[in-house]
């Protein structure tokens, strides 16, 4: 295939490349379906790392899998020559695998098998083959026998205890213990280096012990082994001392400190300056342990730059330096600094990173139709920079066979016009001093059509406005291309809003409801082509429309959150709650609704955040709310009472809790344990930040103290009460209030004033010093005291006069201050004279104004209130008689002398006087003023009722109004008709005489409601109207529309007389019957259309049936159905069975049962024209209960029973059936017809199955026959009925 056939040039040297690249990511599909029949080269899919240790107890298995087609074969080299595994019964190799299983249970030595391993995976398209795996056992050596000194140092000193495991494979870790197995604590004066030894910056003598235990733990063979324990003692100088005084005649020598503080040195490392190797990927662990009193602190720092802060961590109390995952930019120079108070020591670590090969581009399989272009690349970097070596199935390529389509490069092996016969696996080394990379990668040359490795018709569903992506999966060599089509449209899907990817998997960025349907993807190469069809559905996202909300709701209550969600119909909804990102609470209180979550008895720990989501099978929505729980505030507590005073004190107290709702303020109230004891009043308020509050106290009180916190919610239960505080007696601050002073009788004068309580009073012996005196007159204060009184009255006193009066309060500490003098007049008289001059003009019928001249000042003998009008009506001027009824009045004010009366009746005569009214009273009336109302428009009729209506008639009748005001002139009515949607008709109009009571309007229209308006008039004009409606009969009282009437049934054991009433104009019937509660279907009975009942034959005794009536039109359209009735046949009598009306002995006993029968018939008889009456009749009479008389029909009244006629009669109403729309029921022809006599319990229903009948009784006929006793419904039938 030429270059230019995948749209490059031959200079495009970076495109071929990357083309190449995508190319070469092509493998074969493990679909057997696909397999069948194509060959591919082999590839390694799994094999043991590089560098294996193995666990000399177990067996020894080294991996190595590979697939391929035709199925790989295995071999393996050992130390670079073939290892034949069938020489050596040990050695296994696993069937369909290259994995080895070297067998060591039954005495082998697994050192025999170490070495370096490689396995080689081959079919006749090429050969792959493994890393070099390197074989070596685990070892855990024990400790060399050494007798270990003892260590005796000087406290202050330094000391290093060695640990110097054995070495092992791998290296074991390192960790000291004592002899109880617990690890020795460490810190950053003593701690552990990286080579295992115990540092001490500065020993004490508490590091005395003689278990200093190291430990190695090699994890491989899960072994410990432990090294001899070091005894270490350290001395105090005192100690020293003691010991050298013995043999220096008890002089000191080292005189009573330890070894002095001294500046940081290091332990490790040695030196100013060292150097640390990592490779590239590693961890780096740099490490200062210092030495020195006190002990030093470790700082550390890059020279050449920041240490790098995300992958930078300290270890073993800062002395270890850890930077993970190395790369190149971590090399460069390290210092650390131990320092303490002394000074300070640098180390400088110069750190060089090198780098084992590592990948750039590794080699991917290239699978190539023949003579087509394919490039292998193999680009791999590392410090020192590795090199490149290429093999050919295993072997160096400079071995292997010569091929024309190979152009063979430093890091690339170019493929052009390639064969069949140029299938191989090649293998890329790249390697340096610290490792190397090997990598498999086949060239296939393979022919094959195009094959779609999509399933097909597979229905891919997407939400609108998000990108949708339709898979098609080809495979084919030369690789096919992809084109797509939708629905029937020929043209190729190109271009935007498409995009076609490499893969062949179709992009629609932004699909809409227009992008559903058929998609169709082509596969096309030189070899063929393929197709597959796919579907897209475009749905609607889901939403929340309705998100829940924040809420703060109170503790014990209940609260809402909705969470109404639209969405796509044909996708499930599910809708999940949650709080606090977990799922509800098991909790009843929580309750989850289609639209909603509820929580009642709401708690604390129901706050929190709910979150409501909303899923279908494509997306979600989300919305989350938060629930703040708020209750009342916890009580204050720890009340102390400070800065004590006579009159103030200091109140502190500690808030309780305020439960998420902030206290906003606190209530101060007071107990007076002296004068009102248990009783607690408000003091004082302050805002809710302050916890003090200054309190102004009044003297002689026993106070004590709580505090009541307020917030939104409400307040706080009351705190508990402070310690009482009492405060001195002292002379009363203040005087009463609410002081007045005014007489209740001609010849007083009142004092009264509100008392002052007991915290008021300031002391024992509380008084009031009552003052009073008259106005104006020249003479001294009157004065008396009084206690526990609030009222004194001064007698004898002129009848309203001024006087100045005082009330000061007194105790024993002495008097208040000076009190405020106040006027008051003493006792009110009736006002002496009336108003003269009244005058009266009547403007109205209904309205006259009143004017008088006004009263003298002095006659008023105290303060005028106004003027009271007194009138009434003696007589309408209708009526002669004299009707007084009852005075009114009206007041007006004291300034004027005229006033209106409204509301008065027209054509009325009235009486009215005029008082003056002061504080006592109303003073002597006027002389009394006659006047008469004019007339006016009358009030409306009494009552207006339609009666007798017929077909073409109504009858009005009506009462004259009550308040006719004036001489009736005359009465209009008007009336139109109205039709069942009340448009109206004409209006017509007709004057009736004023001495008529009732009118009857002719030549109607028949069954047609009509509207009537009704008023009188006098000669000033109509009155109100009254309006009324009535309907004149329909002609045979027949509906408009068709329409079934009652429905009745006469059942027997297997037959049954269905009769039924209908009015309309089809005349085509027929019975539906049916078993009730039965899945059997309808049966038909059709019915002559001139006939209204019809028999049905063939039932089953004893069984219940559902019938309807059907009424049919001429096209053999249903066009009305009745309501549905249930009967039931009568059961089968036993005569039927056995035969027994010819036995003898029956026959004679019914002949028995007749005579007596008779014979008891003529007695009753008898009685009965004897005026006797029955046994029950006479109980009734003498017990008189009126709850077990039966009821007269025809006045409601209770009457006599009387015997059962109509006991056999069958003819019973079906359940469902319903009268006319009128009310009416069409009877039978018979005369004896239970509806005439009622004992049939006439049933009747609407169509809905709804009741409307009654059980009716005799009326006209009784009457006319004259019996004396009304029949009661018979409850033998009443219970067959159909209800």
């Amino acid at each position: 295939m030429q270059l230019k056939r995948r749209g490059l040039t031959s200079g495009g040297s970076p495109l071929i490349l990357f083309m190449c690249q995508l190319i070469a990511a092509l493998d074969v599909p493990l679909d057997p379906k696909i397999l069948e029949g194509l060959q591919q080269p082999p590839t390694i899919t799994h094999q043991s790392p590089k560098d294996y240790i193995i666990d000399p107890r177990e067996n020894i298995v080294i991996q190595c899998e590979a697939k391929g087609k035709p199925t790989p074969r295995f071999s393996w080299t050992r130390n670079g020559t073939h290892f034949d595994t069938d020489k050596d019964s040990r050695v296994m190799m696993k069937p369909n695998s290259g994995t080895l299983v070297i067998d060591i249970s039954t005495g082998g030595k697994p050192d025999a098998y170490e070495g370096i391993y490689q396995c080689s995976a081959r079919n006749e398209h090429g050969t792959a083959v493994s890393n070099n795996i390197v074989i070596r056992q685990s070892r855990s050596p024990l400790w060399s026998k050494e007798k270990l000194q003892p260590y005796i140092v000087q406290e202050g000193s330094s000391l290093v205890l060695p640990c110097r495991p054995p070495v092992g494979l791998p290296p074991p870790i390192i960790f000291w213990m004592d002899n109880y197995f617990q690890r020795l604590p460490q810190s950053n004066r003593v701690s552990q280096g990286l080579n295992g030894d115990l540092y001490f910056s500065n020993l004490k003598v508490e590091d005395t012990r003689s278990d200093y235990i190291c430990y190695a733990r090699f994890n491989h063979t899960q072994t410990i082994q432990q090294k001899q324990p070091i005894s270490v003692k350290v001395l105090s100088m005192d100690a020293i001392n003691e010991t050298f005084a013995a043999f220096l005649n008890d002089t000191e020598f080292f005189g009573d400190s330890p070894v002095g503080e001294r500046r940081p040195t290091f332990l490790v490392p040695t030196g100013q300056n060292s150097s640390k190797l990592v490779l590239r990927g590693e961890i780096l662990k740099l490490e200062c342990i210092a030495e020195g009193l006190p002990t030093p602190e470790i700082h550390w720092m890059k020279e050449s730059g920041e240490l790098p802060i995300k992958k930078t961590f300290y270890e073993n109390f800062q002395k270890t330096l850890k930077i993970v995952a190395v790369t190149e930019a971590d090399g460069g120079s390290y210092r650390c600094t131990a320092k303490n108070h002394l000074g300070l020591i640098h180390h400088t670590i110069k750190v060089t990173v090198k780098s084992a090969p590592h990948w750039i581009n590794e080699p991917k399989n290239l699978i190539l139709a023949p003579q087509e272009t394919g490039i292998l690349l193999c680009r791999a970097n590392g410090n020192p920079k590795p090199s490149i070596t290429w093999l050919m199935n295993g072997i160096p390529i400079e071995n292997s066979p010569d091929d024309p389509s190979r152009n063979i490069g430093d890091d690339a092996i170019v493929f052009s016009d390639v064969q069949k016969d140029s299938s191989a696996v090649y293998q890329c080394n790249a390697s340096n001093e610290y490792g190397y990379l090997l990598s498999n990668a086949f060239v296939n040359v393979l022919a094959v059509p195009p094959r779609i490795l999509t399933a097909p018709n597979h229905l891919y569903q997407v939400i609108i406005s998000r990108p949708a992506l339709l898979d098609c999966l080809t495979f084919g060599s030369p690789v096919p291309k992809v084109q797509w089509f939708k629905d029937n449209h020929a043209s190729v899907l190109d271009g935007e809003p498409y995009i076609v990817h490499g893969n062949g998997s179709l992009e629609i960025h932004v699909a809409q409801k227009a992008d559903s349907g058929k998609y169709t993807c082509v596969g096309i190469n030189e070899l063929g082509k393929a197709e597959n069809v796919v579907h897209l559905e475009v749905k609607e996202s889901v939403r929340i429309i309705a998100q829940p909300e924040y809420r703060v709701v109170q503790k014990a209550g209940t609260v809402v959150f909705e969470c109404r969600v639209k969405h796509d119909p044909s996708l499930e909804l599910t809708i999940t709650w949650l709080k606090d990102e977990n799922s509800l609470p098991e909790d009843e209180r929580f309750v989850v609704g289609k639209d909603s979550l509820t929580i009642t008895d709401v708690t604390e720990v129901d706050e929190g955040t709910y979150t409501c989501i909303a899923n279908t099978s494509l997306d979600k929505d989300i919305a989350r709310a938060e629930l703040t729980v708020v209750d009342y505030p916890d009580p204050p507590s720890d009340l102390e009472l400070t800065d004590e005073h006579e009159r103030s004190i200091q109140l502190t107290w500690t808030p309780g809790e305020d439960n998420n709702s902030p206290i906003e303020k606190f209530i101060i109230e007071y107990e007076d344990g002296l004068h009102d004891p248990d009783v607690w009043h408000n003091l004082t308020e302050v805002p809710g930040q302050k916890t003090t509050a200054h309190l102004k106290l009044s003297p002689f009180v026993w106070y004590s103290f709580r505090v009541i916190s307020v917030n939104k919610v409400g307040r706080s239960q009351p705190s508990s009460p402070s310690r009482q505080y009492q405060t001195p007696g002292a002379a009363p601050d203040e005087n009463p209030i609410i002081v007045k002073g005014a007489g209740s009788e001609p010849d007083n004068f009142v004092i009264t004033w509100e008392p002052l309580t007991g915290i008021q009073s300031n002391g024992p012996g509380l008084q009031y010093k009552v003052s009073w005196r008259q106005k104006d007159v020249n003479e001294e204060f009157t004065t008396i005291k009084v206690a526990n009184v609030s009222k004194y009255i001064v007698s004898a006193t002129p009848t309203f006069v001024p006087y100045e009066f005082y009330v000061q309060t007194i105790n024993d500490f002495g008097p208040g201050p000076e009190p405020l003098i106040h006027v008051g007049h003493s006792g009110e008289d009736l006002p002496m004279v009336a108003p003269t001059n009244v005058r009266v003009h009547v403007e109205n019928s209904t309205l006259a104004e009143v004017h008088w001249d006004a009263v003298p000042a002095k006659s008023v003998r105290g303060i005028l209130k106004g003027y009271k009008i007194y009138y009434w009506k003696e007589r309408s001027l209708n009526k002669r008689k004299r009707r007084n009824t009852g005075k009114s009045s009206l007041m007006f004010d004291k300034n004027k002398t005229h006033g209106k009366l409204p509301g008065l009746e027209p054509f009325s005569h009235y009486v009215l006087n005029v008082r003056a009214v002061n504080g006592k009273g109303d003073g002597p009336p006027s002389p009394d003023q006659h006047f008469e109302t004019p007339e006016g428009v009358p009030g409306a009729p009494a009552f207006l009722k339609v009666t007798d209506p017929t077909l073409d008639s109504l009858t009005l009748e009506w009462s004259p109004p009550v308040h006719r005001n004036g001489i009736l002139t005359g009465y209009t009515l008007r009336y139109q008709a109205i039709n069942n949607t009340h448009k109206l008709g004409p209006l017509l109009e007709l004057v009736i005489p004023a001495n008529e009571t009732s009118w009857t309007l002719k030549n109607l229209n028949y069954s047609t409601r009509y509207k009537f308006y009704f008023h009188a008039q006098t000669s000033k004009g109509p009155g109100s109207s009254l309006t009324e409606e009535g309907v004149t009969i329909m002609d045979e009282v027949r509906p408009s529309e068709p329409e079934f009437g009652i429905v009745n049934a006469s059942p027997a054991e297997d037959f049954a007389n269905i009769s039924w009433e209908y009015w309309g104009p089809y005349k085509n019937f027929y019975i539906e019957y049916m078993v009730e509660n039965s899945e059997e279907d309808w049966k038909k009975e059709f019915v002559n259309g001139t006939q209204f009942s019809f028999v049905i034959k063939g039932l089953v005794p004893g069984t219940q049936y559902k019938v309807r009536v059907v009424a049919k039109g001429v096209t053999d359209e249903t066009v009305l159905q009745s309501a549905e009735g249930i009967f039931k046949t009568n059961p089968a009598m036993a005569s039927r069975q056995v035969d027994i009306a010819t036995q003898g002995w029956f026959i004679g006993l019914m002949c028995a049962i007749a005579l007596l029968i008779l014979v008891l018939l003529i007695i009753c008889f008898i009685k009965r024209n004897k005026g006797g009456k029955y046994p029950v009749k006479e109980k009734e009479d003498a017990h008189a209960d009126p709850e077990i008389q039966p009821m007269k029909e025809d006045d409601g009244t209770f009457g006599e029973y009387r015997s059962l006629e109509s006991d056999t009669e069958d003819h019973k109403p079906l359940k469902g059936s319903r009268t006319p729309s009128n009310g009416t029921v069409k009877k039978e022809d018979s005369d004896d017809s239970l509806v005439d006599y009622g004992e049939g319990g006439e049933g009747q229903f609407n169509e809905d199955g709804s009741f409307i009948g009654q059980y009716s009784g005799k009326k006209e006929k009784e009457t006319a026959e004259g019996n004396e006793s009304s029949e009661a419904p018979s409850p033998v039938n009443a219970m067959n009925s159909f209800v």
